[in-house]
């Protein structure tokens, strides 16, 4: 598939060159900062260094005061308490978050995970039900709960408080609760609005434990799971988000809690972990428990001070992971062949696939390996409690939550993000809302989103690939939307023939070396799905490559390897 190039704006020269003098590092370093907005000494200590002092006072959010007072009542009257959140990675780990700090606050605490098969996402009837049924007199909602008018009044009917944590988009009506914390709702000022569910749980153990005088220490001891849940769910890792996974990732490498030791051990990854490593290591092997069996399992890994139990709980979760990945191969081969038989899929400009068969626990990643494929937004659903549910994802700039509100007249029920969200309809609404939904994104999306971008970080001359200047850029991390990798180009390249080669499963990736006129060394290559340009350019041709800079560690030797995004051929 074509890709565009998008060299991001670049910082005045004179201003990129003063400051790198100030800081002593390289211009094009001191341009990737201004470039994020960081243009003083001052600011760039900060983002090479972040500091906890930087975290925003939690009280700044709308009805934290209330959430606190509603917690302190119920420690003082010895009420039972639910932690209640959804089966996902953010999910999961906001649980255990606020259920290992509170465990041994209240009288009495217990935790519930929906099933994703018989209840669905978010609140549940059967969820309150239970908690009536146990004695339970306060739920603490994490990652759900923003849109739940229906379910917080049947509660309070029953007398149940809920205080809500969430970070998902409101809807014109905030629920009627004890305290309702997002940082997304209209009338609050909190700074950071992007937190995570888990994020936003961390926010009111730090208030609580501010309130009343408790070493913040112990609600920093958890915030690797903040780091999980941050790295998971793919929120911008800026201002206090970078803090959080920052110091979340260091003691994840440091001193990782029980259960992430068990996931790393059983999988004999031995390395330092970056944000990279989580999202693919971590995150899918926590999300599978409540994929394939059910979101407690995820919870009871995390919680765990046992070993014996953490390494039970992890190779029950690994297992969940080999039969997600086993479904997910299979539901997309299914999903292709229903796209072959559509004669008019290549006109349209979204993606809508339905089966009653397919596994509800994993469309979502169906959804987004259709549209890494066919880069337009995509829904994939599928039978769930006598209605249809489903997963959408987008692409770049493309707001796929404001495209399925606008076919809201045929669901029941949808919630989600800018990139990615949930939605379930009945059976007779399907063909209404495929076609609303087509005509929708036909009406709003641009044409260029259509085709995949690469950004452009800057310009580098390959002799300025040096230790030190790797040194500096490792600084940057953690990386993720907002700080993503620097992506370097690098212009006029031409290939030495003899380490130039297809590499991997049928030729399909690329092993190379190159170089540019005046610089006398190769630089070592490697470029994913890229095996078709190996002939090409081991005939000579010129070419332009955009790459990250990464380190290769082999047979006890590391060496900077160009990992390469894309490549063309120069005019």
């Amino acid at each position: 598939m074509n890709k565009r190039w998008t060299l991001l704006k670049q910082a005045d020269n004179d201003k990129s060159i003063k400051f790198g003098k100030e800081l002593n590092i390289n211009p094009v370093l001191a341009n990737l900062l201004i470039q994020r907005s960081v243009n003083t000494f001052d600011e760039a200590k900060e983002f090479f260094r972040p500091s906890l002092t930087l975290l925003h006072d939690p009280f700044l959010m709308t009805d934290m005061d209330k959430a606190v007072a509603r917690i302190d009542k119920a420690i003082a009257k010895g009420e039972k308490v639910l932690i209640y959140g959804d089966y996902d990675v953010d999910g999961t780990t906001a649980v255990a978050l606020v259920y290992r700090f509170f465990k041994n606050r209240f009288a009495e605490c217990n935790f519930y995970i929906p099933d994703r098969y018989t209840e669905g996402y978010g609140i549940s009837l059967q969820g309150i039900d239970w908690a009536k049924e146990n004695g339970f007199s306060l739920i603490i909602a994490l990652d759900c709960g923003i849109k739940a008018m229906d379910k917080t009044k049947y509660a309070s009917e029953l007398g149940i408080d809920f205080i809500i944590c969430d970070h998902h988009r409101p809807g014109a009506e905030i629920p009627q609760a004890a305290a309702v914390l997002d940082p997304k709702r209209v009338d609050c000022a909190y700074p950071c609005k992007d937190l995570s569910g888990c994020g936003v749980g961390f926010k009111l153990l730090q208030a609580f434990a501010k309130k009343n005088n408790i070493d913040e220490q112990q609600v920093l001891d958890l915030i690797d799971l903040v780091a999980i849940s941050i790295a998971a769910d793919i929120v911008p890792i800026l201002g206090e988000n970078r803090i959080l996974a920052y110091y979340g990732l260091e003691l994840i490498n440091k001193n990782p809690r029980t259960g992430i030791k068990a996931i790393l051990e059983l999988n004999a990854i031995r390395r330092e972990l970056n944000i990279t490593d989580v999202v693919f290591i971590i995150a899918p092997r926590i999300n599978a428990a409540g994929r394939m069996d059910h979101g407690r399992s995820a919870v009871q890994l995390l919680i765990s001070d046992s070993v014996g139990d953490a390494i039970t709980e992890s190779e029950k979760i690994n297992k969940n992971n080999i039969d997600r990945r086993d479904a997910d191969k299979l539901i997309t081969e299914h999903a292709l062949q229903q796209i072959s038989r559509d004669n008019t899929f290549e006109s349209k400009r979204s993606t809508v696939v339905y089966s009653a068969e397919w596994n509800k626990g994993v469309i979502g990643i169906v959804a987004s390996r259709l549209t890494e494929k066919f880069y337009r937004p995509t829904v994939v659903l599928t039978d769930s409690n006598g209605h249809i549910a489903g997963s959408a994802r987008s692409v770049k700039d493309f707001d796929v939550y404001n495209a399925i509100e606008a076919c809201s007249e045929y669901l029941d029920q949808f919630g989600g993000h800018m990139y990615a969200a949930g939605l379930t309809l009945k059976h007779e609404n399907f063909e209404a809302f495929k076609q609303k939904f087509e005509e929708v994104v036909c009406a709003t999306i641009e044409e260029h989103m259509l085709t995949p971008e690469i950004e452009i970080d800057a310009e580098l001359k390959l002799e300025s690939i040096t230790k030190p200047f790797y040194n500096v850029l490792k600084q940057f991390a953690p990386f993720g939307p907002g700080n993503m990798s620097p992506v370097f180009v690098s212009r006029n390249c031409i290939a030495d023939k003899n380490q130039t080669r297809p590499v991997g499963q049928e030729n399909k990736h690329l092993k190379l070396a190159f170089t540019q006129d005046g610089f006398g060394k190769n630089f070592s290559a490697i470029g994913f799905q890229l095996g078709e340009y190996a002939d090409l350019l081991k005939s000579g041709k010129r070419f332009d490559v955009c790459y990250h800079i990464e380190e290769n560690h082999f047979n006890g030797n590391t060496e900077l390897q160009l990992n390469i995004k894309d490549i063309k051929i120069s005019e």
